[in-house]
């Protein structure tokens, strides 16, 4: 009897599961025929693209070759916005580190005495990451009016061979 009642309850478990998957690809089929198709990776990332364009209208950004420009012309003041065992690690040349959760309310310290016009460049690790365009977000909430957003990230200027530092 024990038996039997325990294959009834994973007959039942089984059928629950297989209609959660039913229903799953049923919901998600879009997605589903997009990935046996080989283009999930572009589709995200165009819907990741269109997300950000519509959460960070506001932030202009910066491609690679834009962001070294502004490097060799020597004005702008690069923030990494990298946690700080990351920017200890590497990071550009004269940046400074300033963590999504450092900004308040008023300019932190390192950016109190900066000119609200100054050309400003913020960068985190990766093309996948956002940090870059919420720290951009927030600075130009406290009134800095020269701010970019570095989209590329710092794996990429690695990667190019552009000038690290690993002093702060």
């Amino acid at each position: 009897m024990r038996r039997r009642l325990l294959r009834q309850d994973l007959a039942w478990a089984g059928f629950i599961l297989g209609m959660a998957a039913f229903f799953g690809l049923l919901q998600h089929w879009d997605l589903v025929r997009t990935s046996l198709r080989g283009e999930l990776a572009s589709s995200l990332e165009k819907i990741r693209a269109e997300r950000r364009q519509e959460q960070f209208q506001g932030v202009l950004t910066l491609s690679l070759e834009q962001a070294y420009r502004l490097f060799q012309q020597g004005q702008t003041l690069f923030i990494d916005a990298r946690p700080g065992e990351e920017y200890a690690e590497l990071h550009i040349p004269g940046a400074i580190n300033l963590p999504p959760e450092s900004l308040g309310e008023s300019p932190p310290p390192p950016l109190a005495d900066i000119p609200q016009d100054r050309q400003i460049v913020v960068y985190c690790g990766q093309v996948s990451c956002d940090t870059a365009l919420k720290v951009a977000e927030k600075l130009q909430a406290l009134g800095f009016t020269q701010v970019r957003a570095f989209l590329a990230g710092f794996n990429a200027w690695d990667q190019a061979g552009y000038p690290a530092d690993t002093s702060k």
